[in-house]
């Protein structure tokens, strides 16, 4: 056995301190430009604080959300484009908290790399940064792992956590749902970040798409539309649900349409959707028919065009649409509560 003289080091066995370093500082900016009210350390320590506004909430209940991007990721390595994925991250962490009508405070990542690359973690960090600022909380804090001979060298994983918090007496769960009450759909922006194993097998299996193929039915590329971000609902929700009754909510997420709605219905009720009374994005179609995947398969796999759902009286309907387009978010009125056994019937 050859002996090194010299010694082996961190930097030989694959993992670059510097370069850590480096990644540091270049994402600094991004970091402090998401801050807000109660954050009170910088960047670098050993855990992040946050003093709770105890005068805004009286009895503040604190709910907290972990999501990742999943096999969107696979896709920015191919189109070698990694700005969006960390706004996906943050996206699908607060967008589930807001459910319960949580308002973000802060999040945390977690990104582990083969190889630690300063620009390209800035890139992913910057997305993260976007996306915290967009739902207003504050990213204080996170954790870059260098793990070299696990991941391959050019790729990645993210991983997200929030806190969120909602006062006691506001919380919504979904109980008081009742039959008559009728559901609002907000628009997503395409497949946000769910059905993405079953999508590249279409595009890229089946139909034997490249990243850079132009598709003149969406007017881009293949990469260009599956790295479309998935959609941050905070700030029009927080705002109708200050002025309007909402009985339950659901972001529309893994299992699609059909296994998200149910998970807040209570007992004896259940939900028809209208087909035809929102728009549904192309990408869908072109999957379908390249995939040859029948209908209820898409229903249950892909958010079709509804990323987020709004339960409310009948009474209030025309007038939460008007204040969610107000904030220029699209939404649309899709179905009604009926009686039933907790499933989503298409009509």
């Amino acid at each position: 056995m050859k002996r090194n003289d010299k010694g082996l080091t961190y930097a030989a066995a694959g993992v670059d301190i510097a370069a850590a370093n480096r990644a540091v500082e270049l994402m600094r900016q991004a970091v402090r430009r998401t801050f807000r009210p109660g954050v009170l350390t910088d960047i670098g320590g050993f855990g992040g604080l946050f003093a709770l506004d105890t005068e805004k909430y009286r009895e503040p209940v604190l709910v907290s959300g972990t999501d990742g991007v999943g096999t969107k990721l696979r896709v920015a390595f191919m189109a070698d484009r990694h700005d969006t994925v960390g706004i996906d991250l943050v996206a699908m962490c607060v967008n589930d908290i807001l459910v319960h009508g949580a308002e973000p405070l802060f999040f945390l990542d977690y990104l582990a790399v083969g190889r630690l690359e300063p620009e390209k973690v800035a890139a992913i960090i910057e997305g993260v940064s976007w996306g915290c600022r967009k739902a207003g909380c504050a990213l204080i804090g996170g954790e870059t792992a260098e793990m070299p001979g696990f991941y391959a060298p050019d790729e990645y994983d993210l991983a997200g956590f929030v806190v969120g918090v909602v006062e006691r007496s506001r919380v919504i769960s979904g109980a008081d749902i009742r039959a008559g009450d009728l559901l609002i759909g907000c628009a997503s922006a395409g497949l946000h970040s769910n059905g993405y194993s079953l999508a590249r097998k279409v595009l890229f299996d089946v139909a034997n798409y490249e990243i850079d193929n132009y598709l003149p039915s969406l007017g881009r590329t293949v990469g260009e539309e599956l790295l479309v971000p998935t959609r941050i609902y905070v700030r029009p929700v927080l705002s109708v649900l200050k002025r309007f009754k909402v009985r339950g909510m659901a972001h529309i997420t893994g299992g699609g349409l059909l296994e998200n709605i149910p998970r807040i219905l209570p007992r004896g009720v259940a939900v028809r959707l209208r087909r035809g009374t929102w728009p549904v994005p192309g990408i869908f179609s072109l999957i379908q028919e390249l995939g040859g995947v029948e209908e209820s398969e898409m229903y249950r796999t892909f958010n079709m065009g509804i990323g987020f759902v709004l339960v409310v009286p009948p009474a209030e309907a025309d007038q939460v649409i008007a204040a969610l387009r107000e904030h220029r978010e699209p939404a649309f009125l899709i179905g009604e509560v009926v009686r039933g056994q907790n499933e989503v019937q298409l009509a």
